[in-house]
């Protein structure tokens, strides 16, 4: 007890002698340093010994182009993991090292409520595991956004096609935008990243400043500045947006790539989320089907009805609309409520199917536009349709759509509708050019490469009628096939600009081969003609940048709302979009549209 007392007043001395002498601080930092360096240790030795949880998703399929000798030993002068601002115009492949600066800023000029794309590249000689991407609050003079309104997205590779080359050769193409939040990197392989900044209506027009910290396991981050200019006008929310856009749904599609019971109530939560992603786009038009699949099963999936036809032992005819009306009020919960387009009557092979009950089993029948058949089983359909409608309060915006279809099937078509259903209306998909034969069409959509007399355009819109060009499986150029270059897509919304169209439409939203996001290839259309998002609600470089270019449709109108002067960017368009083929994918079109988006962009400063 003695001995204790004794030796704290001793230590307690010791401590005073250190501070008179002013060694204290000395020994504290010391003991700092120490304990730092201690639990620095003790941090690696207890990561070194936790064994790598490798992250859950499918394995790629192999790149079918084999590298050149000098290209796979230029991955020698790779050093370390890498990263660094590639061009959102194009893609990058998987297997060669990309030839980017490493110091390359990234810089957007955007508007309040608008979305902007940007691509980020990471590369590695060696395999990298467990790569994430985070974001800084952004931050300027004007005050300061969230680190949430930007989004980082993996972009996956798949197989496709090189629809610009003979033969159409098979290809290895980034496209999907995955919702994993962390990434295994294999050597000597690329990976992009898909950067989308959402900014909000409320913020202050100024610049704003942040960066995207790329780490792996918490190591090694790389930082990636980020400058956004907010200019002072406002985009408001794709329900607003009054650009026409009908990009072509297909629900069983969704039912079968994600394993649901057709038409259950997680089929219909599945399709909520997908079609959430096009209501987000702008999308006008509901895709909906009368009869059999209209289209002949030109896709992988057939199209299921969405309306049952019972012949009754009577003769009279019954028809059951529950799902075409729970379809429909999804989509217009949504707020996709402009149209609602039918498919068809006349189908792409003339086909209808119903239920008869005398013979109890499911006939099916065809019935070319124009033949007694035809009238005898479309006109009571027609006019209890019209009635369903007009109880549901939907008639005044439901059209019988064709597509693609012959005058003289598409005049039969219109003499039974105009008898049964007058207050319908009717829509057309036109690459015969025949839409001015058919000028009470309220939805108009002309093929891209035929043009559209100026003077009917004008007469159209005056009506309150829409009219807007397509791409399909053709052109090859510009398009959104999973080969297009990602800037094409956000050509075709100039596209529309410098022609006048009120919007434009697409075969098709959701129309999946066997497995999309292996291979995007089916039968003789284009790689990913036919769809333009992935299974479980995942997006695709190719529909944001559309996105883009739909919103450069909307930020001209606005401004030509609010009387800005747009003669400059008339100008451009009239140098580099009207005097030159779009269809010519030879010519420098990237530099022109940027080059164009420069003087929008100085417009939109004023």
């Amino acid at each position: 007890m003695v001995k204790n007392v004794f030796f704290k007043l001793y230590l307690g001395e010791f401590f005073i002698y250190l501070l008179t002498n002013g060694k204290i601080t000395t020994l504290i930092i010391q003991l700092m340093k120490l304990s730092r360096l201690f639990l620095l240790t003790m941090m690696a030795a207890i990561i070194a010994c936790q064994e790598y949880v490798p992250v859950a998703t499918y394995v790629e399929p192999d790149d079918p182009v084999t590298p050149t000798e000098e290209q796979v030993a230029e991955w020698n002068t790779v050093s370390g993991f890498n990263a660094a601002w590639g061009d959102a115009d194009y893609r990058y492949s998987r297997s060669l090292v990309p030839q980017i600066a490493a110091d390359q800023n990234l810089r957007l000029t955007l508007w309040k409520g608008e979305k902007g794309s940007a691509q980020a590249i990471l590369w590695s000689n060696e395999a990298v595991d467990g790569v994430e991407c985070k974001f800084k609050p952004f931050r300027g003079d004007a005050g300061s956004m969230p680190a949430d309104i930007a989004q980082a997205r993996f972009v996956r590779y798949g197989l496709s096609d090189d629809v610009l080359k003979s033969g159409r050769p098979a290809i290895l193409s980034a496209d999907m935008l995955d919702n994993l939040d962390r990434f295994d990197i294999k050597a000597q392989t690329v990976r992009p990243v898909w950067v989308t900044f959402d900014i909000p209506e409320d913020v202050e027009s100024g610049i704003y400043e942040s960066e995207l910290i790329i780490s792996h396991n918490g190591w090694g981050k790389k930082r990636l500045p980020i400058e956004l200019e907010i200019v002072n006008h406002t985009l408001p929310a794709a329900s607003e947006w009054e650009f026409h856009l009908d990009l072509w749904q297909h629900p069983t599609a969704l039912a079968r790539a994600e394993g649901l019971e057709l038409w259950s109530d997680e089929h219909f939560e599945a399709l909520k989320r997908t079609m959430k992603l096009v209501a987000d786009a702008g999308q006008k038009v509901i895709t909906a089907t009368l009869n059999k699949d209209p289209w002949n099963h030109q896709c992988y999936d057939g199209y299921a009805n969405m309306i049952n036809w019972t012949l009754k032992k009577d003769g009279t005819w019954s028809f059951e609309y529950k799902i075409f009306d729970r379809w429909v009020e999804m989509m217009l919960d949504l707020g996709i409520n402009k149209m609602i387009n039918c498919y068809s009557m006349a189908p792409w092979n003339c086909e209808l199917e119903y239920f008869d009950e005398a013979q109890d089993k499911m006939i099916t029948i065809v019935a070319e536009p124009g033949t007694k058949i035809f009238e005898e089983i479309w006109e009571p359909f027609l006019i209890d349709f019209s009635a369903h409608l007009k109880e549901k309060g939907w008639l005044d915006i439901t059209n019988i759509a064709m597509d693609e279809r012959p005058a003289e099937m598409m005049d039969a078509a219109v003499k039974v509708l105009e008898k049964c259903a007058p207050e319908m209306g009717f829509a057309l998909a036109d690459n015969h050019q025949t839409y001015k034969k058919f000028s009470m069409m309220r939805d108009v959509c002309v093929f891209m490469c035929h043009k559209v007399d100026p003077a009917d355009l004008k007469e159209r819109r005056e009506k309150g009628y829409s009219t807007t060009f397509y791409v399909c499986c053709g052109p090859a150029y510009p398009n959104t096939f999973t080969s297009s270059q990602p800037y094409e897509s956000e050509l075709l919304g100039w596209h529309g600009v410098a022609w006048d169209f009120d919007g434009m439409l697409r075969w098709a939203y959701n129309s999946w081969c066997e497995n999309p996001v292996m291979d995007s290839r089916y039968g003789a259309w284009p790689a990913g003609d036919t769809f333009l998002v992935y299974p479980e609600a995942r997006s695709s470089v190719r529909f944001e940048r559309l996105i883009d270019g739909i919103e450069v449709s909307e930020k001209v109108r606005i401004l030509k709302e609010e009387g800005v002067d747009l003669q400059p960017l008339y100008d451009a368009l009239n140098e580099e979009f009207l005097s030159n083929n779009i269809n010519d994918p030879a010519q420098p079109w990237c530099e022109r549209m940027n080059k164009v988006k420069v003087i929008f962009e100085e417009i939109s400063r004023k």
